[in-house]
């Protein structure tokens, strides 16, 4: 059996500067410092942080005044950075730049006046804290029936975003939707997909021209390890997304002569090789362990002034 794994896969340039400055933040302050929401949407990850004394919390109520209160990479309302404020709490931004890049766009198409949709999932971090950017001139949009049955009071006044961890193609259908039914609506410039997401798709794509089952490592609450998971299903393989090698089910192999792997961008790549070792395990004859062709993705983020 072959192991192919997907290239690029797992952390990205917004994850590792999120972490970085957690990590940071705990050398200069000291424990506990406060971040609101999980900084990433991994266990693995959380819970080491947490160990190091980082302390997880949802509402910068639940922080002590004038606590050192992280924002996480999916970024927040303002309302949220208000409440902090208003409790002398010392914010610290780890809001990935991709994500700060819609919330700007949303305001500067709130200031002239324009409804916006948002495309985007109900209920995700990420989209709960761009919504906050423009209340009551936005509009969640998550499927072609959505669109159908927008209303929206001027069609000559309307502007879109969406959310970065989409799939790439579903977004582009969305999009077109809009447009023939909104003929005036300003779509992005560029798909606010962000690169990451993009990268990680399509290295998913090269999976399944090859590949008979594909696993995705990532949370359940992870918006881009789904979209990597409904992305294999819909090609016609097989495909399941596991947040540990422990949840690798023997049957799922079965048969199989090429499984791919890949990682959600908030996954360490510690965990991918214990899927690895487990497929190694679970196989019943030898096992040849081999990768798409190294991509550079040429991004770093710099950090937040204030830890530099």
């Amino acid at each position: 059996m072959e192991v192919l794994l997907a290239n690029p896969r797992g952390f990205c340039a917004g994850v590792d500067r999120a972490i970085e400055i957690v990590e940071i933040a705990l050398e200069r302050f000291g424990s506990p410092v406060y971040v609101r929401h999980e900084i990433v949407h991994n266990r693995h990850v959380v819970e080491e942080l947490r160990a190091k004394g980082a302390v997880f919390v949802e509402d910068p109520a639940d922080a002590p005044r004038g606590a050192v209160l992280i924002f996480s990479a999916h970024g927040v309302a303002p309302s949220v950075r208000e409440a902090a404020e208003a409790r002398g709490q010392t914010i610290i931004d780890a809001t990935c730049p991709l994500v700060t890049k819609v919330h700007l766009e949303t305001l500067r198409m709130a200031r002239q006046e324009r409804e916006i949709v948002l495309v985007g999932h109900a209920g995700h971090v990420e989209v709960e804290g761009t919504l906050g950017h423009a209340p009551g001139r936005m509009h969640l949009v998550q499927s072609l029936d959505d669109v159908a049955t927008l209303e929206v009071r001027d069609p000559k006044r309307l502007s879109c975003v969406t959310q970065t961890t989409l799939s790439v193609d579903d977004t582009r259908e969305i999009l077109d939707a809009l447009k023939r039914r909104f003929p005036d609506i300003a779509l992005p410039r560029k798909d606010d997909i962000c690169y990451a997401t993009q990268n990680r798709q399509n290295a998913v794509k090269q999976l399944t021209q090859r590949c008979d089952v594909v696993l995705v490592v990532g949370a359940p609450e992870s918006s881009n390890s789904n979209r990597l998971v409904e992305l294999a299903s819909k090609s016609g393989v097989r495909a399941y997304l596991v947040q540990d090698a422990s949840k690798v089910d023997p049957s799922w192999i079965e048969g199989a002569d090429c499984v791919g792997v890949t990682a959600g961008a908030s996954a360490p790549e510690i965990l991918v090789a214990q899927v690895v070792e487990r497929l190694q395990h679970l196989a019943v004859d030898s096992v040849e362990v081999s990768a798409l062709p190294e991509v550079d993705e040429g991004m770093v983020f710099q950090l937040p002034a204030s830890l530099r």
